[in-house]
């Protein structure tokens, strides 16, 4: 509908009067035999009611004749309806709303949102920015949208190099929300991760020399393949370092390097490909104990000129850790934890707490996990950090507290 109207609200609004249509004739008169073509051809017809009713009916009316044939224009330019980007609806509209005329960060937002279906505070965790905020910017994001007369239609191959890294991020993001799930009791969400990786894989097909979206395919893959160990029969989370390896989808692990090696051959290293590489590291060491830390150190290294995040210093802290110790690794996290938008992410302070434990600094380890709580991470993650703050209660003595054995904050 986006593509035929050039619209994304109007859009929007014909698919949901289209929706409550069906909802009202299909329990008595049965499920049509196409309901996609059924749904697309009232919601045709809703949006063509909702433009003549518009005041300006002429100028929405010629705009949505020009949207579509733009649409007819660009499915002839990428080859008709067997273009891989045509054929899949939803990547289509990624496409779409990753418009250039939009800032980067608010069109992966309005991505996120109007496409991949994750909500307001989803987006605005994964921004690490309050939710009211990320309502702000849809809101003016789409106000932008419809104020320019931007129309949305599904470009043509040289305009997907301009549009590729927005969508990478979109597929990241979505990929992240089922990794570590932030709202709802579950820590995974399966069909959340299979649909990011089903759109990378997508993207592969769509664009097969560009080594940062094989190398997007080769993280998801290297990172899912840990889902099965990532929970115990109770529903706990188990840290990287306790899953049971045997647990991992070694098929996931072989094609995830496969497509890593493949990647890096280009010569045209990228942050996807880097943090693919990290993943590498954990699924091809036989134990936690053998894991190669002062490789992924010096992948972080690299990674940081490609992705001078927070989040991303705040990772590395965390390996250089695993190498020169508690206090070094902690030094640096806390360094990294000056940016203000870190104190809403539970991964940073999980992992202070952590270093802390170490360091045999107790009480204070207890604070930083009750600073991850503070964050409201989801149910599993919850009740793996009350069972570290339990551990402390146990651990310290009468002669104050000391050390329990090294556990590395990384969560799997």
């Amino acid at each position: 509908m986006t593509r035929l109207v050039g619209d994304l609200e109007l859009a929007e609004d014909a698919v949901q009067d289209a929706c409550a249509v069906a909802l009202q004739q299909w329990p008595s008169a049965g499920l049509p035999d196409h309901p996609g073509a059924w749904l697309t051809g009232v919601a045709r017809h809703k949006a063509l009611d909702r433009m003549r009713r518009d005041k300006r009916r002429a100028q929405r009316e010629a705009a949505a004749a020009l949207a579509a044939a733009d649409a007819a224009s660009a499915s002839a330019a990428a080859g008709g309806p067997g273009s891989p980007v045509l054929a899949d609806d939803e990547l289509g509209l990624i496409f779409m709303c990753c418009h250039p005329a939009l800032d980067p960060a608010v069109r992966v937002a309005l991505t996120l949102r109007s496409v991949c279906g994750l909500s307001t505070a989803e987006i605005a965790a994964a921004f690490l920015v309050p939710e009211p905020t990320m309502a702000q910017r849809l809101v003016r994001a789409k106000r932008k949208i419809r104020q320019a007369g931007i129309a949305l239609r599904v470009p043509g191959p040289s305009d997907l190099p301009g549009r590729l890294a927005a969508v990478l991020r979109v597929v990241y993001l979505v990929f992240t929300e089922g990794h570590m799930a932030t709202g709802g009791g579950a820590l995974v969400r399966a069909e959340v991760c299979d649909q990011a990786i089903r759109l990378a894989r997508v993207l592969a097909v769509l664009l097969p020399a560009e080594p940062e979206v094989t190398g997007l395919l080769a993280l998801l893959l290297l990172t899912d393949a840990r889902r099965g160990a990532r929970l115990d029969a109770s529903g706990a989370l188990v840290p990287l370092e306790e899953q049971d390896r045997a647990r991992w989808d070694a098929a996931m692990i072989a094609e995830g390097e496969a497509l890593l090696e493949h990647s890096l051959r280009a010569g045209r290293p990228g942050c996807y490909q880097l943090h693919a590489a990290i993943a590498a590291c954990h699924s091809t060491a036989a134990s936690a104990a053998a894991t190669d830390w002062r490789q992924i150190v010096l992948l972080y290294d690299e990674l940081v000129r490609y992705e001078p995040t927070p989040v991303v210093r705040a990772n590395r802290a965390v390996a250089v850790a695993m190498t020169d110790g508690p206090a070094a690794g902690l030094a640096l996290l806390d360094a990294a934890g000056t940016h203000p938008q870190l104190a809403r992410w539970p991964q940073l302070h999980v992992a202070r707490a952590e270093l802390l434990r170490r360091l045999g600094r107790d009480t204070e380890a207890l604070a930083a996990y009750a600073a991850a709580l503070a964050t409201d991470p989801p149910a599993a993650e919850r009740s793996h950090i009350g069972r570290r703050m339990r551990l402390i209660g146990t651990t310290a003595g009468p002669a104050g507290p000391r050390p329990s054995p090294g556990v590395t904050p990384h969560q799997g």
